[in-house]
């Protein structure tokens, strides 16, 4: 049997009373379960490694994302999304059930509003790849809204069909996020870190990525030599990663500018050195 230790407890539900059932004969608990199936009910929730607010966040969940739940105790719910297989805990308030979403948003920001017109104050605000169930269309002095069954709307080209894809360069996503500011654990519109902008922006192109650098380096891609690089490479630093522009710029969500930001690669590689040492790889997903 596996011990605990060897399981990473941010892809495997697994505490002392309760596992995954795909775990069963791997670790000891008390259940094993498959989890319920349901839906981020929030605009952005936190997702924790422990159920206390105070706890830092791990990653972020978006609206209308599909998480299995598999616990719920003391306003807390012990969930694994389906997106990339985090494992943590939020309130049970962002817990909702299942509904088949028909579109997910593709500006870095946009706002639902309580009906068709811009003048009305929003009810809630959106990152991009929040994912909403939209049932009509209606228009307001040319301004086209998709609606949802209550009645509320979002710029209808604020948002594709969950089949479409936003573009075929995840590079040209990253590039949205321009001075989005930082956020340890962010993966949002509203605040995002360095891995989380690689995840993100791959997502909204169809391409999959783990969500924390260490996994990324792991599985994104083959290993080049610094003198390839190109445009949608990846330079990974040990708790870092950013992406290329092209063959001498950076795309990097980082805590120096406290913002998405560009760089040079040579500046960074300098500037970055003192703290987390030389790049540990270059990757080309």
């Amino acid at each position: 049997m596996t011990s605990a230790e060897a399981l990473d407890r941010r892809l495997n539900v697994f505490r002392a009373d309760i596992a995954d059932a795909k775990l069963k004969g791997r670790v000891e608990a008390q259940r094993f379960i498959t989890g319920e199936p349901a839906q981020v009910a929030l605009p952005v929730i936190g997702l924790r490694p422990k159920p206390d607010i105070a706890s830092g966040i791990d990653t972020e969940l978006l609206l209308g994302e599909p998480i299995r739940v598999f616990d719920s105790a003391d306003g807390w719910a012990f969930v694994q999304a389906e997106v990339d297989g985090y494992v943590g805990y939020v309130p049970d308030a962002a817990v909702g059930a299942v509904e088949a979403t028909t579109h997910i948003v593709i500006a870095p920001r946009t706002f639902l509003y309580p009906a068709a017109e811009l003048r009305k104050p929003p009810v809630a605000a959106l990152s991009m790849g929040s994912r909403l169930t939209f049932v009509g269309e209606e228009e307001t002095r040319g301004t086209r809204y998709l609606m949802t069954a209550k009645g509320e709307g979002v710029i209808a080209s604020h948002c594709l069909p969950v089949d479409q894809q936003i573009s075929s360069d995840y590079v040209a996503v990253a590039l949205r996020f321009l001075e989005t500011p930082y956020l340890w654990g962010g993966r949002s519109g509203f605040g995002i870190d360095c891995s989380g902008l690689v995840q993100l922006s791959m997502a909204m192109t169809g391409k999959f990525a783990l969500r924390d650098t260490d996994m990324q380096v792991k599985s994104l891609g083959t290993e080049i030599e610094r003198d390839a690089l190109r445009r949608g490479d990846l330079v990974f630093w040990k708790g870092h990663v950013g992406i290329m522009e092209d063959e001498k710029t950076l795309l990097h969500a980082n805590g120096h500018t406290m913002n998405v930001a560009r760089e040079n690669l040579d500046e960074a590689i300098e500037r970055i050195g003192w703290l987390y040492d030389r790049p540990t790889a270059y990757r080309r997903p």
